[in-house]
């Protein structure tokens, strides 16, 4: 079962989040029947968002994170809550480049130069809005340096996918690491050294690392503690209700019009291409509801 865990220093002010993705990035790529290349930038994209979306406080908060790039696969638009609960849309899944040498999927190929929006509605009556220019389009990169720019927060971020010959997602997962302020110099200067000599996160998770291996890996000798887990799963929360709120928000001549061609309308959900089909008589009764 995919997850999340949290941990912190017990000595210093350092939070690390792992998720471990794999049946949720699977279940994206059946859902979009993304090429290998795509299911790489969405899987990171995706995995990326949820550990966000772990460190929202309410349940009622909502993060959305949308790429859009020059590169063929355009834009992904992630979002994610505090439960664990994630799904994205990708205008282009079917995108794919030559991969840079063997082994290697070339994700900035298909991504190019964009930028990188992070939406957080907090319940507030404006929500929080932070978007950085795109630095390398690897994705990780890319977040480590919206959380230095954007949020202020020194971070060390590692997302991968690693997709098998027959196109099946074999792994999938990142962490962040992020500095709390006043964070000391010697943990800062330990948790370089670390970082610069483990194994990337798609070694870590082949080879069948647990949560904990992989904080030991990065904490070394430094005390931690684990600070809670919940379930991550790829979930959309679409339906009947909402596609006839859809419908109504786009006006009563835009409705009439529809009932004038006599044609039921069909309407397919981006982020799990769920399809709705809306008669005529629903389409009336819509419209009466709302007058």
């Amino acid at each position: 079962m995919d997850k999340i865990i949290s941990f912190s220093l017990t000595d210093y002010p350092v939070r690390l989040y792992i998720a471990f993705s794999t049946e949720t990035v699977r279940t994206m790529n059946r859902l979009h029947g993304t090429t290998p290349t795509a299911a790489a930038m969405a899987g990171r994209t995706l995995t990326a968002t949820a550990l966000m979306g772990s460190m929202l406080k309410n349940d009622t908060d909502v993060l959305t994170v949308t790429i859009n790039c020059t590169g063929q696969i355009q834009r992904v638009v992630a979002t994610a809550d505090n439960s664990g609960k994630v799904k994205c849309d990708i205008l282009n899944p079917q995108t794919e480049v030559l991969s840079k040498y063997p082994g290697k999927l070339d994700v900035a190929g298909i991504v190019g130069e964009g930028t990188l929006t992070v939406v957080k509605d907090l319940g507030m009556k404006s929500p929080y809005v932070g978007q950085v220019d795109l630095v390398s389009g690897e994705i990780a990169q890319d977040f480590t340096y919206y959380f230095a720019t954007s949020e202020q927060t020194p971070s060390a971020v590692s997302l991968g996918v690693f997709v098998g010959r027959d196109l099946d997602i074999i792994s999938a997962g990142g962490f962040i690491l992020q500095l709390m302020p006043n964070c000391p110099e010697e943990a800062l200067v330990v948790l370089e050294e670390n970082i610069a000599k483990i194994p990337t996160i798609s070694e870590m998770l082949t080879g069948g690392y647990d949560e904990y291996m992989i904080a030991e890996a990065l904490f070394g000798d430094m005390r931690y503690h684990k600070l809670g887990e919940m379930p991550l799963e790829y979930y959309c929360d679409c339906n009947e209700d909402k596609i006839h709120k859809l419908i109504l928000a786009l006006g009563k001549n835009e409705i009439e019009d529809m009932i004038a061609s006599g044609e039921d309308i069909e309407l397919v959900c981006h982020f799990c291409n769920k399809k709705y089909v809306v008669s005529v008589d629903e389409l009336k009764s819509l419209l009466e509801a709302a007058l």
